[in-house]
């Protein structure tokens, strides 16, 4: 994000004495980077097109309809539909550190076009085929893969490339499958109502959730519960949630072992990974660095504190 900044203040132009605003255009998008260089309560922000927001510097504190407020910091982002209010607060904003924030719009026919192409391929026998960024806010936290392509996006819009619409062309329709995948992902997992019981997919994320503390879960299992092809079911798994069988089962032993270290203070970390799942404790510290961005010990540490 560094090389972004630094761009963008090449580049900006001053709007107003509290706040900057740049405008980037595109055929299927239009980049916005906002910088707010005073304290200010209850900003309302609205657009015309759905948007993704992501903080590059400093603190804002959201409210947003059917999300309880929050504070929002860099490497977060918020997926806004169109014409939904945001609601916001600048605590620490000043001259000298001023807030900034990016908000990518991308026209609602892009996304329209490439949500039909994602549910026709994560579509099976008619199962979860009717995925959409439908009319709720969402916030993305930790989600690298987002991350990263909106700072691709932002680097692409700063540039004078003659390929320019070509590419964010293409990087817009990968957000859209991430975002879709994101959302598909948190539905499914986080069915309270299990309304995905029934479908293959949300079958074997009910079976993974019972089971994932064996170390002999494999793919070839999983395959056999959602009655399908190995290599097909963990090509529709991925299309579908963004994330492999393998993964997603570790990202489940981890969020065990994490509560396993905070209600088992004394025991050693070898014995929390075979507790989790994990046979190979250095396979554990891996796994856990790779998704907690921290070591195990380095997590009890931070609780301990």
């Amino acid at each position: 994000m560094k090389s972004l900044l630094k761009q963008y203040q090449n580049d900006r132009k001053l709007t107003t004495l509290v706040e900057n605003k740049t405008t980037y255009a595109a055929e299927y998008s239009e980049l916005n980077i906002y910088e707010t260089n005073a304290v200010a309560e209850k900003i309302s922000l609205r657009f015309n097109f759905p948007i993704i927001a992501s903080m590059l510097t400093g603190k804002k504190v959201m409210h947003l309809e059917g999300i309880e407020s929050f504070d929002f910091y860099p490497g977060e982002s918020v997926v806004m539909p169109t014409n939904k209010e945001m609601v916001i607060d600048f605590p620490l904003a000043s001259e000298k550190k001023p807030t900034q924030c990016l908000a990518l719009g991308i026209d609602a026919t892009k996304i329209n076009e490439v949500v039909e192409k994602f549910n026709h391929h994560v579509a099976i026998e008619n199962e979860n085929n009717n995925w959409n960024l439908d009319h709720t806010a969402s916030h993305l936290i930790n989600n690298l893969a987002v991350n990263h392509l909106v700072e691709r996006i932002t680097y692409t819009f700063t540039k004078n490339n003659k390929s320019k619409d070509v590419l964010l062309d293409l990087m817009i329709q990968e957000l859209v499958v991430r975002l879709l995948q994101t959302k598909a992902k948190s539905l499914i997992i986080n069915d309270a109502n299990q309304i995905f019981n029934d479908t293959r997919i949300g079958s074997v994320i009910k079976f993974i959730k019972n089971n994932f503390k064996n170390t002999d879960l494999s793919v070839e299992r999983l395959a056999k519960v959602a009655c399908m092809s190995t290599s097909h079911f963990h090509k529709q798994f991925k299309n579908t949630l963004g994330i492999s069988p393998i993964d997603y089962i570790n990202s489940e032993k981890i969020k065990f072992s994490k509560k396993l270290i905070k209600e088992m203070k004394n025991c050693r970390m070898s014995e929390i990974a075979l507790l989790s799942g994990f046979n190979n404790s250095s396979y554990f510290n891996r796994q856990f660095k790779k998704m907690e961005l921290m070591t195990p010990q380095q997590f009890k540490k931070s609780i301990l504190i």
